[in-house]
């Protein structure tokens, strides 16, 4: 009786997981790109379905205010009794990713993958390297948390065929996947998430424009414009009072030139006023640029240390003119390396420093972050000023926690996650009906009163 029983069990279970399986089998042809001019019934027509068939296939259609763009992707159902959706059902055939009985990741662990240079060949490599360092760190803190994570890495170098990496059955099975580095490898790795569901986080500055079209693209860094604008808004939210003085430092190798164009496009659409100088410009003819009544911000045309020194005996010598000069400095991300050499002058001019990334060094958990590196790894982490297993440990826990949580709905939206990064804030946005783009910046403020303070936006 009791094996009569367990059998009966057992066939329970396998009819279950087989009807499971049966019922997650892809029921979609394709994935159709919409092209210009395309519409809704019209592509519903020429695949043989009705519009409700479409968007019940689609349901971000039912969104309110949907509209269908070129450049979307869109599922594209079997037609009713179609007969190879019969064939499907009657014979089921292997789906593009594999068929497990939990697909929903908010119930299982959250399998990661990272297509990273892994080596020791170059500078690249080595800070992936600490950079995957901490992504292991991030899953070793989820575990605790009670969050489980599968993870595997590939490296991906530079010269590597990445086509030939996503042949493997692994890489089908991430639900996230962290990389690549290099431009020229975000394409196919889009197009292979697209087809898979699977979701890409690129963790550095790339110059591809595939999240524009891809939905399962989540990109961390943007573009030098799309940097600058973000800096310049906020500063002009910051400074709109304020008198501005742009200093020409002579610098022929720098590339500030773009921020400072864009910056006096913003003062003079909003009709503030600015002054410019020159780094090699008399005391007087100097001076002459500052408002006596106003608060002075100034910004360099450069980000070296050599001008930033110069600059600082300028105003140094202004102030022993005129004390009662109110004066504030901006400067570039490029500073926050000079921290040993002009840290007094930091604070006394009331410095503020854009960045997309930053980490005090009075910070107790990023002290507590660099022992438990020393600890499992055994060597500290690069002298960078960027420190790259700290950007690891960020955003995996961003990424797996946000994904537990939320499952495929994830879209890292600001306060989704509930996690206060130890140096790269993240919050997406999504850019039309492609993919996410971390809006996060942040200014480390300098203060007379010799303290440091991050204002986030």
């Amino acid at each position: 009786m009791k094996r009569l029983l367990r059998y009966f069990f057992m066939l329970t279970v396998l009819s279950f997981v087989t009807e499971t399986a049966m019922a997650q089998v892809q029921k979609y042809k394709e994935l159709h790109k919409v092209k210009r001019k395309e519409t809704i019934f019209g592509i519903a027509r020429d695949n043989g379905l009705t519009i409700d068939e479409l968007i019940e296939a689609n349901p971000e259609m039912k969104t309110p205010g949907y509209e269908l763009r070129k450049g979307d992707y869109i599922k594209i159902p079997y037609p009713p009794k179609h007969p190879e959706l019969e064939s499907v059902n009657q014979q089921p055939q292997m789906p593009t990713k594999p068929v497990v009985v939990e697909r929903d990741m908010r119930n299982r662990e959250i399998r990661v993958g990272v297509m990273l240079p892994l080596h020791n060949e170059n500078g690249d490599g080595k800070r992936m390297v600490e950079y995957y360092r901490g992504v292991l760190m991030a899953c070793d803190s989820l575990r605790v948390n009670g969050i489980s994570t599968d993870i595997r890495a590939w490296n991906l170098a530079e010269n590597t065929d990445i086509k030939q990496i996503l042949k493997d059955p692994k890489a089908l099975d991430c639900d996230l996947i962290i990389g690549p580095l290099y431009t020229k490898q975000v394409k196919a790795l889009g197009d292979f998430a697209l087809r898979n569901d699977i979701r890409v986080l690129i963790p550095f500055s790339i110059n591809s424009n595939e999240v524009f079209d891809n939905g399962n693209l989540f990109q961390v860094f943007q573009n030098g414009n799309q940097t600058n604008n973000a800096y310049v808004f906020r500063f002009y939210q910051r400074f709109k009072d304020s008198h501005v003085v742009i200093v020409d430092c002579n610098d022929s190798t720098s590339t500030k030139g773009s921020f400072t164009t864009v910056l006096r496009r913003k003062l003079e659409q909003e009709g503030a006023t600015y002054t410019i100088t020159n780094l090699k410009s008399s005391e007087t003819k100097f001076k002459q640029s500052f408002s006596t009544t106003a608060h002075n911000v100034v910004v360099l045309n450069t980000s070296r240390s050599q001008e930033l020194n110069v600059a600082f005996a300028k105003l140094n010598g202004l102030l022993m003119t005129d004390p009662s000069l109110k004066i504030s400095m901006f400067g570039y991300p490029e500073w926050l390396m000079y921290i040993n050499k002009h840290l007094d002058n930091f604070y006394k001019f009331d410095t503020y420093i854009p960045s997309t990334y930053y980490m005090s060094p009075l910070s107790h958990r990023g002290e507590h972050f660099k022992k438990k590196y020393r600890w499992n790894f055994h060597q500290d982490m690069q002298p960078y000023h960027q420190r790259y297993a700290v950007t690891g440990f960020d955003q995996a826990y961003f990424m797996i926690k946000g994904l537990h949580m939320y499952g495929t709905h994830f879209t890292g939206a600001s306060g989704t996650v509930g996690y206060t990064p130890l140096q790269t804030p993240l919050h997406f946005e999504r850019i039309g009906n492609g993919g996410l783009q971390n809006r996060a910046i942040l200014f480390v403020h300098y203060t007379p009163q010799n303290k440091i303070e991050t204002i986030n936006f």
